[in-house]
């Protein structure tokens, strides 16, 4: 009986030292258990000439140069006005935040991944940036996605019940509520307008002091987007398929 004993009080002290242990680790630095993807390389962009003195602006969203977007456009399988979205909207998020180090070919292989650049089921961008028609994601009803109940009485996904994503960037109607931006300055932030779906997608990847060109800062921006690894796994390798093309130089 003595043996018994001694032997339980010796498994609760190994319990305790493994728990113990435990947490020890989780709260040390590094101690995440999701694996760093490495940053894919920043692709480059030629941006059109501006008047002298125009670098000196403030908040004026620089486009690319037009002749540079037709070939890379062609070259990528972009659409023209996708692409010329995703340029600006980076642009723009690292001018507001110059440590993120966003790249747009990042942007745009999670518009690739999303909705194909809003062409899913078909679609088109028009000249303004408008989604042709709705782009919207499965219920999420807990059945094979995540439960998430309605929180905007259908108003962007069209149903009352369940909120489903929305829109070329697939944005989940909570998220938009914080996160949507006005890409296009037309006074309005609607997920289904590619400039303003772009831009807060760029400004929700650079959040909470994200570094993009870090393998750690790179995973968790894309993670904190979808909370896949293999999700991640083809944002990366879409990302550096769009920056080895050769007019995209850095």
């Amino acid at each position: 009986m003595l043996r018994v004993k001694r032997f339980v009080v010796f498994g609760l002290l190994v319990v305790c030292v493994s728990t113990a242990f435990s947490f020890w680790f989780i709260r040390q630095p590094g101690a995440d258990a999701r694996v760093a993807f490495s940053a894919p390389p920043r692709a480059g962009v030629i941006f059109e000439s501006r008047p002298a003195g125009m670098d000196t602006a403030v908040n004026v969203t620089r486009s690319p140069d037009a002749e540079w977007l037709v070939r890379s456009a062609a070259q990528t399988g972009i659409p023209a006005r996708a692409l010329r979205a995703y340029v600006a909207a980076s642009d723009a998020a690292n001018r507001s935040t110059p440590a993120c180090g966003i790249g747009w070919n990042t942007l745009a292989a999670v518009g690739f991944v999303e909705s194909a650049h809003g062409t899913y089921g078909g679609g088109r961008l028009g000249a303004d940036g408008q989604a042709s028609g709705p782009i919207v994601g499965p219920s999420l009803n807990g059945d094979g996605f995540a439960a998430i109940a309605d929180t905007d009485g259908g108003l962007l996904d069209g149903d009352a019940l369940w909120d489903h994503a929305v829109g070329p960037m697939q944005f989940i109607p909570s998220t938009w509520r914080l996160a949507g931006r006005d890409g296009n300055g037309d006074g309005t932030a609607d997920p289904s307008n590619i400039d303003d779906a772009a831009l807060s997608a760029a400004t929700y990847l650079c959040g909470h002091g994200r570094n993009l060109t870090t393998a750690r800062g790179w995973t968790d921006a894309v993670h904190s987007y979808n909370q896949s690894d293999a999700y991640i796994r083809q944002v990366r390798t879409q990302a550096a398929d769009y920056a080895e093309e050769p007019d995209t130089p850095e």
